[in-house]
């Protein structure tokens, strides 16, 4: 870490510093759809499986499935998240979106969108994919679950 006038520049701190900040801006974005960051990553992760079990999700956050259902409850109660007893086995549930859903992840891609570009905007198209490669290589040389927010294991 190169530190001028006790300033922290390194890597590290950098991508603390931007990580926070770009968190910060996506939950202020999204909130006037009444979701957080976590729900926006549950959404996604259902979208990308659906039918998939509470305890597969847990095990893809790295979480107990007991905290799966306090993260999931918010979301059916909001009319997001259905719970359907599983087929395969009746004493499991398989979770799915609603067709309100649906709508709602339509706003949040969007709104990703406008995200990502503006958090990149002193990048030209180049550079950001060099950034994505980059931060990818960090990712998995530190054994992060790629798409799992690390924040659910709190």
């Amino acid at each position: 870490m190169t530190e001028s006038r006790n300033q922290p520049t390194g890597a590290a701190f950098l991508l603390a510093q931007l990580g926070a900040h770009a968190a910060n801006r996506f939950a202020a974005r999204i909130a006037d759809l009444g979701l957080s960051p976590a729900d926006v990553g549950l959404l996604r992760m259902i979208a990308a499986r659906p039918g998939r079990s509470q305890q597969s999700l847990a095990a893809d956050l790295g979480v107990v499935p007991s905290r799966v259902t306090a993260l999931i409850d918010p979301l059916d109660r909001a009319g997001l998240v259905e719970r359907r007893r599983s087929t395969g086995d009746r004493r499991n549930y398989e979770l799915h979106l609603t067709p309100e859903a649906a709508r709602v992840m339509d706003e949040i891609k969007k709104t990703a969108i406008a995200h990502e570009a503006d958090i990149t905007s002193a990048l030209d198209p180049s550079q950001r994919a060099q950034l994505i490669t980059l931060l990818e290589l960090i990712a998995a040389d530190q054994n992060l679950t790629p798409g799992v927010h690390p924040g659910y294991r709190r």
